[in-house]
């Protein structure tokens, strides 16, 4: 029976209660039994595997032979491999979005892992708000883990071209829309986006989360930019099951991974990878699981002296599995080394400065640029604030237009995203390429949960005239996959009767990436008697998850996460 006198392990680990804890263990080793397991292999250290494959995720369809592997490494290191499913966030085919449902995944990762007997764990993951729901659950129940990625997949050819979702597919849609390709052109691209297993094969929002969680030290080095049909990816999960059983035996636990200076040296690779807007989201919700804040102007200050490094799509020309052959994330961290944290802890127990003390043997200075030859002298993200976003707001200028960074500018508003499909391309719109384009209501407690479609479209009209970019505002998201001047994240958002709820048609905004201000030029009179008008947009949900998310969800400042679930006190996972 259980030794009282060392910590339990395995099996022997958060018993069922039913009052009498060596009948629980002898139950439990019954019906685990039944499964065909030996007595032997029940005894060793259990390393948990939280699946998220779906057949609504493209991106993880290539997990069973990628779990066999994990399992393969388990085995060979000398423990038991269980796999479990836990909810898949596939992008593409969630409505209203996928980020509406990254906290319910980060709740069932979280409860999975603390109330399964599992020593260690091992998290497979790709897709956009995937990982940074595997971390959020982990870093909450502080149980050893390993992030292992999907991995990107790999670019096509079509016509002479390289293509790779999803970069090209904005690009290609909106030559569509400007006519410059037919349906029958379109078609032909549909189908030669996305040809491979994995998550989208340029620097956006999945790319940027397997590049932090392997900077932040929750995933083993080297294994990011690995695209996901490449054999270095099953000898990486393999790794990653191998890891996972030295974690149990001698735990490092996520809170001793995740912490404020791990979380700096994130927060650098995401600016010099040229890195998702999405990802400062996600990261602040993460940091929100181990009580770290991530101020906005502290993102400007790194910014400030953060080069980007890196020359991926969108900012960029080439694609992630370029990056893994060009060194990887690694060669973008030994580039930055004397701006990082050398000192933090990482899951396979050296530090980081240990982990790339050794340098590489090749890089490809095409791809990853040294640091006294950068592809742009900051980072690629900043936050601006001002009259229309109090508590911030983001643009990503490494893939914006600098001629449109200091700029005033004519509102042309949309009330909602329906207001926007019907109007945008009317003959009738009274706009021109020197307005400035605003979205409200589409930002967490809107009823939309925040979507990626902070990326409006041209209006057809200028688009056919050959317009490429326009200043555009909003409180939704963006793809990372997307590019152009875009104000994202405005906070408070317009649903809570934000300042962005207040702007009309024909009022003046004036954006200054150089000072980091959006601001509304209207008086002060006038906005209180537009405040004093002003109604919800959407009433609240009756019931469900629609309904926890509506009383719960907090801004984008502090990562769209639950307020009830971020730390409040030192809570482990079980022993």
């Amino acid at each position: 029976m259980a030794d009282e006198r060392t910590p339990p392990r395995g099996l022997a680990r958060g018993l069922t209660n039913y009052g009498d804890a060596d009948f629980s263990l002898y139950l439990r080793r019954s019906f685990a039994r039944s499964m065909g397991y030996s007595r032997e292999m029940l005894a060793r250290p259990v390393v948990g595997i939280a699946d998220s494959a779906s057949g609504f995720n493209n991106c993880h369809r290539h997990f069973p032979e990628l779990i066999d592997a994990v399992k393969r490494g388990v085995i060979a290191a000398g423990g038991l491999p269980v796999q479990f499913p836990t909810v898949s966030l596939g992008e593409v085919f969630l409505h209203p979005t996928s980020m509406m449902f990254r906290n319910l995944m980060s709740i069932d990762v979280e409860e999975m892992i603390r109330a399964q007997p599992m020593d260690a764990a091992v998290l497979v993951g790709g897709c956009d708000k995937t990982v940074p729901a595997q971390l959020m659950g982990a870093a909450s129940a502080d149980v050893p883990a390993v992030q292992l990625l999907a991995g990107p997949m790999m670019p096509t050819r079509w016509q002479g071209e390289r293509l790779g979702a999803c970069t090209d597919c904005r690009r290609f849609w909106a030559m569509y829309r400007a006519g410059t390709i037919d349906a029958r052109q379109i078609e032909e691209v549909e189908g030669n986006l996305a040809t491979t297993a994995g998550t989208c094969a340029v620097m956006g929002t999945a790319s940027t989360m397997a590049s932090i969680a392997e900077a932040l030290g929750m995933a083993l080095p080297g294994t990011a930019a690995i695209p996901a049909v490449h054999a270095d990816r099953l000898r990486a999960a393999e790794a990653s099951g191998r890891q996972a059983v030295a974690l149990a035996l001698a735990p490092v636990r996520p809170s001793d991974v995740i912490t404020e200076r791990s979380l700096e040296n994130a927060l650098r690779v995401m600016l010099a990878i040229g890195g998702s807007t999405n990802a400062i989201v996600h990261l602040t919700a993460i940091a929100g699981r181990v009580g770290v804040r991530i101020p906005l102007a502290r993102l400007n200050e790194l910014s400030d002296s953060t080069p980007v490094l890196v020359d991926l799509k969108p900012t960029g020309q080439h694609y992630m599995s370029d990056l893994y052959s060009a060194g990887g994330i690694g060669a973008v961290l030994r580039e930055l080394k004397d701006l990082l944290h050398l000192d933090c802890r990482t899951v396979t127990g050296e530090t980081l400065g240990e982990r790339i003390a050794a340098p590489l043997a090749y890089v490809d200075r095409e791809i990853v640029r040294p640091m006294s030859d950068p592809f742009q002298k900051q980072g690629g993200l900043v936050a601006l604030f001002g009259s229309l976003a109090p508590q911030g707001a983001i643009l990503k200028r490494s893939a914006a237009d600098p001629k449109l960074f200091e700029r005033e500018g004519r509102a042309v508003v949309f009330e909602s995203l329906e207001d926007l499909a019907a109007r945008v391309d009317s003959a009738e719109l009274d706009v021109t390429a020197d307005d400035f384009l605003v979205l409200q209501n589409a930002g967490p407690r809107s009823g939309v949960a925040m979507p990626e479609a902070g990326y409006l479209p041209i209006p057809a009209r200028l688009a056919r005239a050959g317009a490429k970019d326009m200043v555009r505002i909003s409180d939704a998201r963006m793809s990372g996959t997307a590019y152009g001047t875009i104000v994202l994240h405005v906070t408070p958002e317009a649903a809570i009767g934000g300042p962005l709820a207040l702007v009309r048609n024909g009022d003046r905004i004036r954006l200054s990436v150089r000072d980091r201000r959006i601001d509304l030029l209207v008086d002060d009179r006038e906005l209180a008697k537009r405040r004093a008008a002003w109604q919800p947009p959407v009433p609240p949900p009756a019931r469900g998850y629609a309904r926890l998310y509506m009383d719960h969800v907090l801004q984008a400042d502090e990562g769209c996460d639950f307020d009830f679930l971020r730390k409040s006190g030192g809570v482990r996972g079980p022993e």
